[in-house]
């Protein structure tokens, strides 16, 4: 018998997935591709909310959990996934630079923040007031980091790609068996496909689409990130990263021409060079109606578990919150209530 099954091998899954591996349970996992959100993110870990100079929930405490993780994993995969480098936010005025000082006497965000501005010598970025230096920053190549670890995953036997049937999941005393595999308990972190589960289709997940285009100029000569009207981040080789798209509308994973038409419009208000746009990808971010993620236990069914909800800020928050899900699992830790899903019990009730 199974310790744990896990269904979903984004951030959220792969976190949990490796939590369980350093404690030597049994599991397995079962992906089907039909969530991109981890795969085609930004990747980007910041602790400070860059449009009002305020810190990120649990930022602090978040990176001390989340860089070495991905140090461990790095070595544990041999692959290269951190990439430690500045974010410069761009000032539109002379206000925005004073609200930068001031925030940088606040002993929450100023850890994070350079109170000396950088002047802006690229002849081909538009930064009339200056640039802003955001310290403790760098992105996580999610997409590196998800392959490689479905390899691992798969060279040991414990992944499935096949979508997972919850006609198939029997709920028995004391375990569960999905199609003759059993398992004493399973999490379900599924990104936004939890709406269709019907065991979690009751808490308040949001559909946030983000896209991003890749885009190619010789001239822009870039080698740290932007933050302005839309983020710009060097990919290496003339290559680069800006978007993203924020849509709670559009429910689909397929790039559009309106965010595509939306982002140049964007990029062309901060930079003055030519550029071509060879790429761009889309995804559906699971958000939580109070920006705050879904840990914990179904309501009444027991051994049964979520792990989902973090939005736009994934590679900081899901080391932090595996973490915290298997020591209340195994080791009977209490949740933070900002994080237990059990703030929407009544929900529940109210949907059944």
């Amino acid at each position: 018998m199974l310790d744990y099954i896990i269904v979903g091998l984004g951030l959220s899954g792969l976190a949990v997935a490796e939590e369980l591996d350093k404690r030597g349970k049994n599991f397995l996992v079962f992906e089907d591709n039909s969530q991109s959100s981890s795969f085609v993110a930004g990747g980007i870990f910041n602790p400070v909310i860059l449009k009002r100079f305020t810190p990120a929930w649990n930022a602090a405490e978040q990176l001390k959990t989340a860089i070495p993780f991905y140090e461990h994993l790095e070595q544990k995969l041999q692959v290269k996934l951190i990439h430690h480098w500045n974010i410069f936010r761009r000032f539109h005025s002379v206000e925005e630079q004073n609200d930068w000082f001031v925030a940088t006497d606040k002993p929450q965000v100023s850890p994070f923040l350079d109170p000396q501005l950088k002047r802006n010598d690229n002849p081909n970025l538009i930064a009339d007031y200056s640039l802003g230096k955001v310290l403790h920053t760098g992105n996580i190549d999610t997409e590196n980091l998800l392959n490689s670890y479905r390899q691992y995953l798969s060279k040991n036997d414990r992944i499935k790609f096949k979508t997972f049937n919850y006609a198939g999941l029997k709920v028995e005393k004391d375990h569960f068996d999905y199609k003759g595999i059993q398992s004493k308990r399973i999490i379900f972190c599924e990104g936004f496909g939890l709406k269709k589960n019907p065991y979690f289709n009751y808490l308040p997940l949001r559909s946030n689409k983000g896209e991003y285009i890749i885009i190619y100029s010789e001239d822009l000569q870039l080698d740290f990130a932007v933050k302005a009207s839309v983020f710009l981040m060097p990919l290496g080789n003339n290559v680069y990263k800006a978007g993203a798209t924020y849509d709670h509308q559009d429910k689909t994973a397929e790039p559009t021409q309106k965010a595509k038409d939306h982002l140049v419009k964007q990029l062309k208000s901060i930079i003055k060079c030519d550029f071509e746009v060879v790429d761009q990808v889309a995804g559906i971010r699971p958000a939580v109606s109070d920006r705050k993620p879904l840990v914990g236990p179904h309501p009444e069914i027991k051994n049964m578990y979520c792990c989902n909800g973090f939005g736009s800020r994934g590679v900081l928050i899901a080391p932090n919150m595996s973490a915290a899900m298997l020591e209340y699992i195994e080791n009977s830790a209490s949740l933070d209530p900002e994080i237990d899903l059990a703030r929407f019990t009544k929900k529940h009730y109210n949907t059944n």
